[in-house]
């Protein structure tokens, strides 16, 4: 029963930046502006991704996919991030705590996994061309991105209710600004060792394996187009495949830095910041990586804005 109670209906302090109190008014206008970009980047790319005939494809239906999961995982944050470095009340329930702890991992889970299907995706793009109708049907889409929404749901099934049943022995502090496992982890006062080790073997499973697929795929694409002679052939490929590895990078980077150590060598302050850069800015960019080379998307917004007819027109 103390347990019990030592864990159950405790509402939690998300301790955040508030002793930087400076800081917060000057994250608060950062996070709102990355986040109003989020909202509208990747509204933009599922929009386009359904009303446009010609992005009807593998790419942009994994594309689409990806923009929905960072919408949600940006949105089950910063609400509650901005209302706490708006005002004095840093408080978050037992609950609610629980719900963003579970949303956050299923989406993050989901993401690493997305990013292996996607450079698959690609790898027969440049690799088999010919091919890529046949292999890259859309019943096999819907399974990968299936796949990868299943070992977000895994993931998160297995490591949240281990992580929320640790004895906090009335502590309530989170030294983090959202309920993430790292910090969670921390605030125990038993012996977190078996609950480490899970969390580093579903981190390799999570992150080392989708991350060494792509690298397998990026290897053998850069195989193909050290091959090709062509200089024009060698632009498309370069231009098919940069925007996914830079999103890939940019994710996977502070990932694996955060979550393949121990908890007691985590740095609460640089672990704030490095979720703060893959949980808003990451999430705005991309729309903006994947736009910035792509004629399709390029030429599907001008006609959803009606300016490829008055283009024509004149």
């Amino acid at each position: 029963m103390e347990r019990d109670n030592d864990s159950y209906h405790q509402a939690f302090i998300l301790v955040g930046f508030s002793d930087r109190p400076q800081l917060e008014i000057i994250l608060f206008a950062f996070i709102l502006i990355f986040y109003i970009l989020t909202l509208v980047g990747n509204t933009a790319i599922i929009l386009l991704s359904i009303v446009d005939s010609r992005l009807h494809t593998p790419m942009y239906f994994f594309l689409g996919n990806l923009s929905f999961l960072d919408l949600c995982f940006t949105t089950s944050i910063v609400p509650q991030l901005l209302w706490n470095l708006w005002g004095p009340e840093k408080t978050i329930t037992y609950h609610g705590c629980v719900a963003q702890l579970y949303i956050y991992m299923v989406l993050g889970s989901t993401e690493c996994v997305l990013l292996a299907v996607m450079s698959y995706d690609r790898y027969v793009a440049v690799c088999r061309p010919l091919h890529y109708t046949v292999v890259m049907h859309p019943h096999l889409c819907l399974q990968l991105v299936t796949v990868a929404w299943c070992c977000g749901f895994l993931n998160s099934f297995v490591m949240c209710p281990q992580t929320m049943h640790l004895s906090r022995c009335g502590r309530h502090k989170v030294d983090h600004f959202l309920c993430e496992m790292p910090a969670l982890i921390a605030m125990s006062c038993e012996d977190t060792m078996l609950v480490e080790a899970f969390a580093f073997v579903l981190g390799v499973a999570l992150l080392l394996v989708p991350l060494s697929l792509i690298l397998i795929s990026y290897g053998m694409i850069t195989v193909a187009v050290l091959r090709t002679k062509s200089a024009a052939g060698r632009k498309k490929a370069f231009n098919t495949c940069s925007s996914h590895l830079t999103v890939v990078i940019l994710f996977y980077g502070t990932i694996i830095y955060m979550y393949l150590q121990p908890a007691n060598s985590y740095s609460q302050d640089q672990g704030k910041f490095l979720t703060l850069f893959y949980t808003i800015v990451t999430p705005s960019v991309n729309p903006l990586i994947y736009t910035l080379r792509n004629k399709d998307v390029k030429g599907a917004m001008r006609k959803l804005l009606g300016w490829e007819k008055e283009n024509k027109e004149t």
